[in-house]
């Protein structure tokens, strides 16, 4: 089965075809390590780690690898390392340093398991390949596309014409509605660092421009080289990162002489409750905080991919509370079974259709729901796609709701999210021809019937979004439709 994927770089779905069908590749920029993973943190990797369990199943476990960095050269790392050390910690701030990264890298798997995340192929440590860094630099000055200034190594952005092709902008206007660093030892205000020095309560590294550290965006092209080769066929992150750290790794790594990565996806961002995620809101919080007050993290997964991950996350309550509902009635069908030894197991086609189709996870969701009258298969496919694992079959409880029968099973409408899915489509057509006709009285309709539902339409320039709220009503769903 074709799979097609969304490829930022052409503004398109594109038929997958890797360079190597036996040597499928993929990197996915991850985590700086200062603290807990926050639960914007938590969606690329569920996002990525679906794909990661299609291509396997694709094209063969064994033939699939995926890289996911850890980024632990930062400033914030730097400052939690330095705050210890006057604190009256033992050891070199490079030692507290190294400490601190591998507590919260520690922290982030044991996060990321938790929301049925499969570990990557390799998750390198930026501070484990600074050679290859200073490597990458030394070749980029050669071919004059970077130059040195001040002990610092800076990329010249103007000797790469394609710069700006990826997020659709040219280096003038970026000039002007960016916030650029503007030094005196550039050359232009838009050469961004390759190497920086290093204070003496800095961690630094003797280079050929003298003791430092690398710049952001040259760590990942590095790691990328070394682990993947030149040319590599997936590289993945949320959609913050596609300027300007995506749109460097671009352009470093092929006037480096790479063609570096054939597809780009990017993920769009979470809000919750229909806002930003922020400290001041009081409603930001870490995966961990969620698991602690008893929110599973296959909760957390199903609600993650409940919303197509090209389309903004809006974390809710009432998400969560039918995640939490389906789960159970998926536990409470295939309580009794063993799950299908994996050489065995071939997945359900409808579902391999959805994932093959740029991820549609949540029509992927709807045809697990489907397959309910077949427990079996639902629980096999259930599991391949991260869901009902051992440790969730086993649980005695879920968020405070009874293990074994869940009392209010047959009140659940495992059709709501299929119902839901085509309501989507019909909004989206009913809101194309309006757009085109300037006339949005049929779409006007639509909405107000879908709010007496208890469904809350979102609509911005990447699509639309259905909020069921508190007053959800699924019996109401079928009129719209």
């Amino acid at each position: 089965m074709a799979i097609k994927l969304y490829n930022t770089k052409v503004r398109k779905k594109v038929e997958f075809s890797p360079i190597d069908h036996k040597d499928v590749r993929m990197y996915v920029c991850g985590p700086t390590v200062y603290d807990r993973a926050h639960l914007g943190n938590a969606r690329p990797v569920i996002v990525f780690d679906t794909l990661f369990r299609l291509l396997r199943h694709t094209y063969g476990a064994d033939h699939v690898t995926y890289v996911r960095n850890f980024t632990d050269v930062d400033d914030k790392i730097n400052a939690t390392a330095f705050a210890r050390q006057q604190a009256g910690a033992a050891g070199t701030l490079e030692d507290l340093i190294a400490e601190r990264s591998s507590e919260t890298i520690g922290w982030y798997l044991e996060d990321m398991a938790a929301v049925g995340a499969l570990e990557p192929s390799a998750m390198p440590r930026a501070t484990q390949y600074i050679a290859q860094m200073i490597t990458m630099i030394e070749d980029l000055i050669a071919k004059g596309h970077a130059y040195e200034a001040e002990g610092h190594a800076l990329f010249r952005v103007r000797s790469y014409t394609e710069y700006g092709a990826l997020s659709g902008r040219s280096v003038d206007d970026m000039i002007a509605g960016a916030r650029v660093e503007v030094a005196p030892y550039k050359e232009d205000p838009m050469d961004f660092v390759l190497w920086k020095p290093s204070s003496d309560v800095q961690p630094g590294w003797d280079s050929p421009w003298g003791r430092g550290r690398p710049g952001w965006h040259i760590e990942c092209s590095a790691m990328a080289l070394d682990l993947l080769g030149g040319e590599f066929d997936i590289h993945g992150g949320g959609n913050d990162l596609q300027f300007p750290h995506h749109e460097n790794e671009i352009a470093q790594s092929t006037c480096a002489g790479h063609g570096f990565a054939n597809v780009w996806m990017h993920n769009e961002m979470l809000q919750v409750e229909g806002r930003k995620m922020s400290k001041s809101l009081g409603n930001f919080f870490t995966v961990r905080d969620l698991l602690e007050q008893g929110v599973p993290g296959e909760v957390i997964r199903f609600v993650m991919l409940s919303t197509h991950y090209r389309k903004p996350m809006d974390w809710t309550a009432a998400k969560v509370q039918f995640a939490e509902k389906t789960l159970i009635g998926w536990r409470t069908a295939t309580m009794e079974l063993t799950p299908t030894a994996a050489p065995d197991f071939t997945a359900d086609k409808e579902i391999l259709a959805a994932l093959s189709d740029d991820l549609n996870t949540h029509l992927m969701i709807s045809k697990l729901n489907a397959l309910r009258p077949k427990p079996q298969m639902l629980l096999d496919n259930a599991r391949f796609v991260g869901f009902l694992s051992d440790e969730f079959r086993a649980a005695r409880e879920v968020h405070g709701l009874p293990s074994g029968q869940y009392s209010d099973f047959d009140n659940i409408d495992l059709n709501a999210p299929i119902h839901l899915h085509l309501l989507n489509d019909k909004i989206t057509e009913i809101r194309a021809t309006a757009l085109q006709t300037k006339n949005f009285s049929a779409l006007d309709e639509i909405k107000n019937k879908a709010a007496e539902a208890g469904i809350e339409v979102r609509m911005s320039k990447v699509g639309v979004e259905l909020i069921p709220n508190a007053n959800f009503d699924s019996s109401k769903l079928e009129g719209l439709l």
